[in-house]
């Protein structure tokens, strides 16, 4: 929806498809590893491209954790174990997903998510889990774990998300409605921002919620709907120390737990997993003032 006054036009509605991930930032390559520790990627695959240069395009690929590890901000093309069809073989439908191991191998983004919580995050060391045994903090399988089969990569690319956007005609704000099928059922989901900065490796900023609390659970059958309103998430671009929400992400949390200000203790494939986000950065036709 639009509206048009006597300087500009305004969008004041949008409606997004979400796509269906399991990556983050391009480093780690993966949130989701398989049980030989290689990264299981839908998402950007870094490949060799003309004269030197690496060239990123969406696609699947087992990528090896051993892959070259540049610095923030720069690519390298992955080592890709093999490739993964847009819709997966028997056999790799069937594969059981890990979350990564701590300290996150094939990681080049320095920050602490959690620094209230867990200042001490990058010294934890952890072994890669299958999913359905990932460590709950404090759980005990007498108080009723909901998910006790391993997560399959056939289940995980059933995921399918909407997301409408919407501005107020005062513009100081805007609501992010979400509508979800094909999730993991009876599951602790998050939704995080990515703003401009959040991967500017001369100013990173810290990733955030979309909303406090950003938490939603999945039904039975793998249903959701989540809602939130930011103030300003869209500044305009020359606005001095504005940093733009440019793409959203909903989370499988393995831990099945929300961190209130943060958006996980571990991040990237520690504890929290990217499922759905968009395929390119967004909202560019949004403007919001304080």
């Amino acid at each position: 929806m639009t509206i048009t006054t006597g300087y500009d036009t305004l969008i004041t509605t949008r409606t997004y498809d979400l796509s269906v991930t399991t990556q983050g930032p391009l480093y780690p390559p993966s949130e989701i590893m398989d049980e030989n520790g290689d990264f299981v990627v839908i998402g950007r695959i870094n490949r060799p491209g003309p004269d030197g240069a690496t060239v990123s395009e969406w696609g699947s690929a087992v990528v090896s954790a051993d892959s070259p590890l540049p610095p923030l901000g720069r690519n390298l093309p992955y080592d890709i174990v093999r490739e993964l069809p847009d819709h997966p073989a028997p056999q790799d439908a069937a594969m059981a997903l890990h979350t990564l191991p701590l300290p996150l191998p094939c990681n080049n983004y320095p920050m602490l998510f959690a620094p209230e919580q867990r200042p001490d995050a990058h010294t934890v060391e952890r072994p890669s889990y299958p999913l359905h045994r990932a460590p709950i903090p404090d759980a005990r399988y007498e108080d009723g774990p909901k998910l006790r089969e391993p997560v399959r990569l056939g289940q995980w690319i059933k995921a399918r998300g909407q997301l409408e956007v919407t501005v107020p005609e005062h513009r100081r704000s805007a609501t992010f409605s979400f509508a979800f099928t094909g999730l993991i059922p009876d599951s602790l989901y998050t939704v995080m921002s990515l703003r401009e900065h959040d991967l500017d490796p001369d100013a990173t900023t810290r990733p955030g919620p979309l909303g406090i609390p950003n938490a939603f659970i999945s039904d039975e059958h793998g249903m959701a709907h989540y809602h939130a309103t930011l103030p300003n998430p869209f500044p305009a671009p020359d606005t001095p120390g504005g940093n733009r929400v440019i793409n959203v992400v909903v989370l499988w949390m393995s831990y099945q737990q929300n961190y209130g200000g943060a958006i996980g203790h571990f991040g990237l494939g520690g504890d929290i997993h990217a499922q759905l986000k968009l395929r390119e950065a967004g909202f560019q036709e949004f403007t919001t003032i304080a």
